[in-house]
């Protein structure tokens, strides 16, 4: 992605960042101290990469681990920034894994998609990578039933599956 696609991205959701808009208190706290928060953590100096595209979803995903907690995950390149975010996480491979807890799914792939969501419940955290190059397959994962909060976040999307709430959608500058 070049420098000025992604300013431009960033020009046109200026009025979405920091959780503007958003009128459930417990959305505006995730995108505002987990999505969006730029103090510095404690594990940020020993998690840098070269491509600032996987540090900043790395960021986001130790943010998410350290948010969620979560005692079983699929085993992806990002397994550090997991790691580094909730120490008694364990690794194990997508047939292993019984509950989703929190997961990772690149939006071209629909079969892990298909494996996982059946074991998703109202606890459960997605995050799908690649909205961009797949916007039909993101929106068809919106109106999907099951996901009843969704975040836009450009490079990647964070699907929550609580079924007590009103399915709503927001698009934040991330």
């Amino acid at each position: 992605m070049t420098q000025l696609r992604r300013w431009l991205v960033w020009l046109s959701r200026i009025h979405r960042c920091w959780g503007f808009g958003i009128q459930s208190p417990t959305d505006y706290a995730f995108v505002r101290y987990v999505v969006n928060e730029h103090w510095s953590y404690y594990a940020y100096e020993n998690l840098m990469d070269d491509d600032w595209m996987q540090q900043k979803l790395g960021r986001l995903y130790f943010r998410l681990a350290n948010w969620r907690q979560p005692n079983r995950m699929i085993a992806d390149h990002y397994q550090r920034y997991w790691q580094a975010g909730c120490k008694k996480t364990q690794f194990v491979s997508d047939s292993d894994l019984d509950h989703v807890e929190l997961a990772r799914v690149d939006v071209d792939d629909m079969n892990t998609w298909n494996r996982l969501l059946p074991l998703c419940d109202e606890h459960s955290v997605m995050v799908v990578e690649g909205l961009w190059r797949n916007p039909k397959r993101w929106k068809s994962l919106i109106k999907d039933v099951r996901a009843m909060t969704t975040f836009d976040l450009y490079y990647c999307g964070i699907l929550l599956f609580e079924k007590k709430r009103y399915k709503q959608h927001y698009t934040i500058n991330f």
